[in-house]
């Protein structure tokens, strides 16, 4: 009998969550993600310290100002990490822009435009990459205009169901729903545990991916920020999985069968109803779910603060 992540590659598309390229070699993923955070714990990694070299001297070379070359330090980094990263994938790489930009449109698409470019430059076409962006309603905005361009996007740090009805109506190529955090936040304000078929994140992915199945949207539906493997398992057969390396391990330790629990057939047959979103409803839907709210709020600042952590390090080199 197979382990567990091969049985679930067979239904699932498996992306790593991660910077370290060394977990991405071994464990054979489609895909891969990476945020902030991720980044600053891999830059700090000896074997990586030439992709942080590199991206200093490229800064260095752009300008004499030092808030220009940190700026342009951060997206070399972000995109030396992703190109070493994609030697090892077949498939994308999603690409974070700075978190502090969640609600300012054409500084998200700004930002996504320098990165692309980063990446063509080096011979690396937008099709193997997402440029990764918070679900707040300005990021959707500036991500359904930059598919218009051609440039496709992964919508982050997605809590509610606003969230993703609206990335899905603006025709996002994928959205990532953080099962997690959801589960951290029922755990910590219920008082209480879940089983994995009962869990609050699981149960809202499922829930987004029977919508966008049922009507056809084309967008992606990418569970991320897992606990443990039972979540993992509760959503065989999504569309992706983005795991962290201590989960694959353990999936590919694990051994039984892997049954498939999500299935665009089963999606069909629900009875699930349209909703028509605009900002004042998207807003209110939001404002009215104290764990989207908190999460998405906690997500961007958690982020933003290893980013000034990151740029401290790299103005130190600058």
């Amino acid at each position: 009998m197979t382990n567990k992540l091969e049985q679930l590659k067979k239904m699932t598309t498996v992306v790593a969550d991660t910077g370290d390229i060394k977990s991405i070699e071994r464990y054979s993923p489609q895909d891969a993600t990476t945020n902030p955070s991720l980044i600053l714990k891999a830059a700090a990694v000896p074997e990586y310290q030439h992709l942080v070299a590199e991206a200093v001297e490229f800064a260095k070379r752009q300008s004499n100002d030092k808030s220009q070359q940190l700026k342009a330090a951060m997206n070399k980094l972000a995109v030396n990490f992703g190109i070493e990263i994609l030697k090892l994938i077949p498939g994308r790489v999603s690409t974070e822009v700075d978190a502090r930009m969640s609600f300012d449109v054409e500084a998200n698409i700004r930002q996504a435009h320098e990165l692309i470019e980063l990446y063509e430059n080096q011979g690396i076409s937008r099709e193997r990459i997402l440029v990764k962006i918070a679900s707040t309603w300005e990021g959707i905005q500036a991500a359904e205009k930059l598919e218009k361009e051609g440039i496709h996007c992964n919508l982050t740090l997605m809590f509610n169901f606003a969230q993703a009805v609206a990335c899905a109506d603006a025709g996002i190529t994928l959205i990532s729903p953080f099962v997690g955090r959801i589960y951290d936040w029922y755990k910590k304000n219920l008082n209480r545990d879940y089983a994995a078929h009962e869990d609050p994140g699981v149960v809202f992915v499922s829930k987004v991916y029977h919508y966008f199945r049922k009507f056809d949207y084309p967008t992606v539906v990418m569970g991320a920020s897992f606990r443990h493997i039972g979540q993992i398992e509760e959503l065989a057969g999504c569309d992706f999985l983005t795991i962290s390396p201590n989960l694959l391990a353990e999936l590919q330790q694990a051994q039984g069968d892997l049954s498939q629990r999500l299935s665009v057939k089963d999606s069909k047959a629900m009875d699930i109803q349209r909703i028509q979103l605009d900002e004042p409803r998207f807003r209110w839907m939001l404002n009215e779910d104290a764990m989207g709210t908190e999460k998405l709020a906690e997500g961007i600042r958690l982020f933003a603060q290893d980013i000034v952590k990151l740029e401290q390090q790299l103005l130190a080199l600058l």
